[in-house]
């Protein structure tokens, strides 16, 4: 994926004000990204493309599992596998 904001790829944003588009401009100055403003008064305005880079998403990630070895989660103070390990391997085999 290509990283939004730089010159090979800038973020494109549509304004309906001049007043808008020096706000917008100077956001993305102050970040140092690339920006193609348009101008259009009679177009809802469109600034997704510098939310995007203000509110970048996180990655998903993966809950974290808990090993056959591993202490169990309910704090017994057993390995998983001698504890609630236990009953899920029982009820899988």
């Amino acid at each position: 994926m290509r990283h939004q904001g730089t010159s090979k790829n800038p973020a494109v944003v549509r304004v309906q004000t001049e007043a808008r588009a020096r706000e917008i401009l100077s956001i993305c100055d102050q970040h140092g990204w690339k920006v193609i403003v348009g101008l259009q008064p009679d177009e809802d305005e469109d600034v997704s493309d510098v939310e995007r880079l203000l509110h970048p998403l996180e990655p998903a990630r993966a809950a974290p599992t808990v090993g056959r070895n591993d202490p169990c989660p309910c704090g017994s103070g057993r390995k998983y596998k001698k504890c609630c390990g236990a009953n899920t391997a029982a009820s899988q085999g």
